[in-house]
């Protein structure tokens, strides 16, 4: 009769060797203690093989191309909202601030103390000049930004809404007089607007709607500083209109194999025209100024 020999060893966790165990994982069969298990279908996986499949996923895209939000808040959108908002407390309790901020064509190429300031082209599309202003604006944001920004990824969306803004600040810059004061993020909601109707008409929707926003916004434009005495920049409206529709088309209508190049590309191309126009009216200026 033979010996008996040495009792089984009890398996222990791959990663905590005093932590005996008899589950194993899965997929690669190793012994795991609870703090190392993760359910699965079927069974439990260990630690490293989740995080393998986790980095071999796709990610999870919309369909014109952008990362999907982990969430269906539109943090963009709030987040803007949240600018413009703070922005005008500011204004509010700092004077002079509006004023150094606002776009000025003459300040913006420089016509203060010699040092073009071209940030006012940006931040004055998150200036307003009264709550009225800023509300009726953070209202249309509101209400198209999110649809927007779910369908384009966040990104892409905030790219948008600031090449729209830009947009609007360069055809005031080009076609304002001298010393006119704009602020407002009219510019940027006019692009999304279009926007909209590009994102709408790519997808077969109904569209009536937004072509009613946007002819009634217009008529709004021209029509009320004809009978009162408050200006409205149709420069920035109608920029902001034309840059968004146009950066939206390159965004859903990309084709698909090279869709992220050629939707970058194109937003590179827009700020590269915005930024000759800028340099080239910023010359005029300095010229008629004699600077």
């Amino acid at each position: 009769m033979s010996a008996p020999g040495p009792p089984p060893q009890t398996p222990t966790c791959y990663r905590h060797p005093d932590r005996p165990t008899y589950v194993r994982c899965t997929r690669c069969n190793r012994p795991v203690c609870p703090d190392c298990m993760h359910s699965a279908a079927v069974g439990h996986q260990c630690t490293d093989c989740v995080g393998a499949a986790a980095r071999a996923a796709r990610p999870v895209v919309t369909q014109f191309g952008g990362r999907a939000p982990a969430s269906a808040t539109p943090v963009v959108t709030y987040v803007l909202i949240g600018i413009s908002a703070a922005m005008f407390v500011a204004q509010m309790a700092v004077p002079g601030l509006e004023n150094r901020l606002s776009l000025w064509p003459v300040a913006v190429a420089g016509g203060l103390d010699g040092t073009p300031e071209l940030y006012r082209l940006l931040t004055s599309a998150f200036l307003h000049y009264g709550l009225m202003h800023l509300g009726f604006n953070m209202l249309a944001l509101y209400f198209v930004g999110p649809p927007l920004e779910l369908a384009l990824g966040r990104l892409r969306f905030a790219c948008l809404y600031l090449m729209s803004a830009l947009g609007g600040s360069v055809l005031v810059y080009l076609l304002s007089p001298y010393a006119a004061h704009t602020a407002g993020a009219s510019g940027a909601v006019f692009g999304l607007f279009g926007a909209t109707f590009v994102v709408g008409t790519r997808l077969n929707m109904d569209v009536r709607w937004v072509m009613g926003i946007i002819g009634l916004n217009l008529a709004f434009t021209f029509v009320i500083p004809l009978i009162s005495s408050q200006n409205i920049s149709w420069q920035g409206h109608i920029g902001g209109l034309v840059t968004g529709a146009l950066v939206a088309a390159a965004y859903v209508y990309a084709p698909r194999a090279q869709r992220t190049l050629v939707q970058a590309g194109a937003t590179l191309a827009v700020l590269a025209l915005f930024l000759a126009l800028i340099w080239w009216r910023t010359t005029d200026l300095r010229t008629a100024m004699g600077l």
